[in-house]
């Protein structure tokens, strides 16, 4: 990312950039930048998008080789086109030769490092990759933000939004933009204003039910398994999330008996460094074996229903059933 403003900054733009990774929300908004720094914002008859795979390499090319139009720049954007990921060997070819004129912009949620188009344009361009942000990171973009808006938060109650939002950039933006609305007039923004209007991720309401589970409350379980389906999320996914959570229990298990720290077991397992507390305290319920069984058994409650021998929704209500029945311990 830095690479990348400094060619902003100093317009010394390239000729090609590919923008991937996970984090699309800042992906786009640096996308954002750079067109407009090479284009004026009401310049439309320099710039073209071409979206989705059905896109032709040729289109590309001609466009590319045609002189902007009483402008420095020609800008041509391809959005998940998916020549990053699976051959091209024209646009390949042709990267190396793209003129001075044009700038050709990448944007691609997929890529091969081993293919020919990613190996031209780190040849020819620049690439950047927007991974997720740390938890530190994500605290100073929300600090920031609240700062302009004149507003301030306790340490506490960010730990309460992050937790709730999650990590994805586009939905803490648009969560924050939530929570701004409901505390205007106000400089302090409360846990009970992140609670009243900030949207609780599936995630979290899954993490929450395996809580249940492992402090064996069925009813709170089950419960969190109805307003689950109230929100139209298929049994099969929500089985599908059950099934990572106790997966990740286990590895957490494994990593803490390793002697491992906490920072080194978020980033090996992917989850908020702010996290790790919550699934530890799960882990010390549970021997490595137990949490293996329950990684087998909702397996088996997915054949289950593949094979037609039971229904989903049912499937995964006996699962719930089966490991959070007071007074029922896993052993047994």
């Amino acid at each position: 990312m830095k690479t990348l403003m400094e060619d902003i900054k100093n317009r010394t733009f390239k000729r090609v950039y590919l923008l991937t990774g996970e984090e699309t929300w800042l992906r786009d908004q640096y996308r954002k930048r750079l067109k407009d720094a090479l284009l004026a914002p009401e310049d439309t008859m320099n710039a073209a998008l071409f979206e989705g795979k059905g896109t032709n390499p040729k289109e590309i090319i001609d466009l590319a080789e045609t002189m902007p139009f009483f402008a420095e720049h020609r800008v041509i954007e391809l959005r998940d086109s998916g020549f990053t990921k699976h051959a091209c060997p024209e646009l390949a070819d042709y990267i190396p030769e793209i003129p001075e004129s044009t700038c050709l912009i990448l944007s691609e949620a997929e890529v091969d490092k081993r293919g020919r188009v990613y190996k031209a344009i780190k040849n020819t361009g620049r690439i950047v990759e927007f991974k997720r942000q740390d938890e530190r990171t994500l605290m100073r973009w929300v600090l920031g933000t609240l700062k302009k808006e004149g507003k301030n938060i306790s340490e506490e109650t960010m730990h309460l939004f992050l937790g709730r939002t999650g990590t994805d950039m586009e939905n803490i933006d648009r969560e924050l933009e939530k929570l701004l609305c409901y505390t205007m007039g106000r400089d302090v923004i409360a846990a009970e204003d992140v609670e009243a209007v900030c949207t609780e991720q599936t995630e979290n309401r899954i993490f929450e039910m395996v809580q249940a589970i492992t402090d064996q409350n069925q009813r709170k379980a089950l419960d969190l398994y109805a307003d689950l389906l109230a929100m139209k999320e298929p049994p099969m996914r929500i089985l599908y999330l059950i099934t990572r959570q106790f997966h990740q229990l286990l590895h957490m298990k494994a990593m803490s008996g390793q002697g491992m720290g906490k920072s080194e077991m978020a980033k090996a397992a992917g989850v908020p460094p702010f996290a790790v507390g919550k699934y530890l305290a799960q882990c010390r319920r549970y021997t490595e074996e137990q949490l293996r069984r329950a990684v087998e058994d909702c397996v088996d409650a997915e054949e289950r229903v593949k094979t037609g021998r039971m229904g989903d929704q049912v499937s995964v209500e006996l699962l719930i059933v089966k490991y959070s029945g007071m007074g029922t311990r896993m052993e047994n």
